[in-house]
C-alpha cells in the first residue's frame, strides 16, 4: 500500500506539470486556433533565466519569479512578431510558424548560451525528502502538487472574476461577436499568450526541480506530452487539459511502476496505446470544448 501511495504522489506531481503545460496550449488554441509548439521553449527560457540570474548572484527565490516574467515577455513577443502577422492564415501556416519559432529559439539557446546541459543549483528544500508513513517522498513532488493545484485554482478565478479573463472566455466562444462589442482583440490575445507564458514558467520550475539541469531541448519532450494531454482532454478545453494531464501522468508513472521488467522498454508505446484506446472511445477527448469561432 505504501508503494502504491508513493506512486500516486509521483503520478499526481507529474500529471500536474503536464496539466499546467496543456492549459497553456489550450488557452492559446481556444482563442486563435494555434497549437503553439514553441510553448516548450518558454520553459527553456525560464530555466536559462534562472541559471543566468543565479550566476549573477541572485538567490533562487528571486531568480524563479524573474524566469517566469521572462517567459511571459517572450510569449508576448512571439505573439506580436511571429503569430500576429499570420493570424488569419490557415491552420497549417500557423503550425509551421510555431515550429519555426521553436527551432529559432533552440538555435539561439545553442549559440548564445550553451549546447551542453547546464546545472541548476536548487535550494536545499527542493532536494530534501520527508517521511510519510512507510515511504519517502521528495519535497519537490509535494510542492509540485501544491503549486500546480493552486495555479489551476487561481487561473479559474482569473478567467471567471477578472475583465481580461472574461474577455478571453468570450473571444474563445465567439471572436467576431465579441470584437463587435468593443473588446480589444489584440490586447486580449496578447494577454492569453502572457498567461500561457506564466503557466509554462511555473511548469519549468517544477520540471527543473526534478532534473536540476537545463539544455536547449529541455522543453521539447514535456510540451509534446502536454499536447497529447490536451488531445486526451479535448483540444481547447481548459478543464479537459487538466484531466488529460493527470491521466497521462498516471499512465506513465503506473506503467513504469507496475509493468514487468521485460516489458519496461515498451512502456512508452503501451502508454500511447492507452491514449489511442481513450480516443477511440472519446474521439473528441474526455471533456471536449464547445465549437468556437476562431480569428
Amino acid at each position: 500500500m505504501d508503494y502504491f501511495l508513493q506512486q500516486l504522489i509521483s503520478a499526481t506531481a507529474l500529471g500536474g506539470t503536464y496539466a499546467l503545460l496543456a492549459l497553456g496550449l489550450a488557452i492559446v488554441f481556444s482563442i486563435v486556433g494555434l497549437i503553439n509548439f514553441a510553448h516548450g521553449e518558454l520553459m527553456t527560457v525560464t530555466a536559462y533565466a534562472i541559471v543566468l540570474s543565479m550566476g549573477a548572484g541572485l538567490p533562487f527565490v528571486f531568480a524563479a519569479p524573474l524566469g517566469i516574467v521572462c517567459a511571459m515577455v517572450v510569449a508576448m513577443l512571439l505573439e506580436r512578431i511571429a503569430f500576429r502577422p499570420v493570424r488569419k492564415a490557415s491552420g497549417a501556416t500557423l503550425l509551421v510558424t510555431s515550429f519555426a519559432a521553436a527551432m529559432i529559439l533552440q538555435i539561439l539557446f545553442q549559440n548564445l548560451i550553451s549546447q551542453r546541459p547546464l546545472p541548476v543549483t536548487l535550494p536545499g528544500l527542493l532536494t530534501s525528502t520527508v517521511q510519510l508513513g512507510g515511504f519517502v517522498v521528495g519535497v519537490n513532488q509535494i510542492l509540485s502538487i501544491v503549486i500546480a493545484g493552486a495555479t489551476m485554482l487561481l487561473l479559474n478565478l482569473f478567467l471567471t472574476r477578472t475583465l481580461l479573463g472574461l474577455s478571453m472566455r468570450a473571444i474563445a466562444l465567439d471572436f467576431s461577436a465579441t470584437r463587435l462589442m468593443g473588446v480589444r482583440a489584440n490586447a486580449v490575445i496578447s494577454g492569453a499568450f502572457a498567461v500561457s507564458g506564466l503557466l509554462a514558467g511555473i511548469a519549468a520550475i517544477l520540471w527543473v526541480s526534478q532534473r536540476a539541469s537545463v539544455d536547449p531541448y529541455m522543453g521539447f519532450t514535456p510540451v509534446l506530452k502536454a499536447f497529447i494531454a490536451a488531445i486526451i482532454g479535448g483540444l481547447g478545453s481548459l478543464s479537459g487539459a487538466v484531466v488529460g494531464g493527470l491521466v497521462l501522468g498516471f499512465i506513465e508513472i503506473f506503467f513504469a511502476a507496475y509493468l514487468p521488467d521485460a516489458w519496461q522498454e515498451f512502456r512508452e508505446p503501451l502508454a500511447l496505446g492507452v491514449v489511442i484506446l481513450i480516443l477511440l472511445v472519446r474521439p473528441n477527448g474526455l471533456l471536449p470544448a464547445p465549437k468556437t469561432d476562431k480569428v
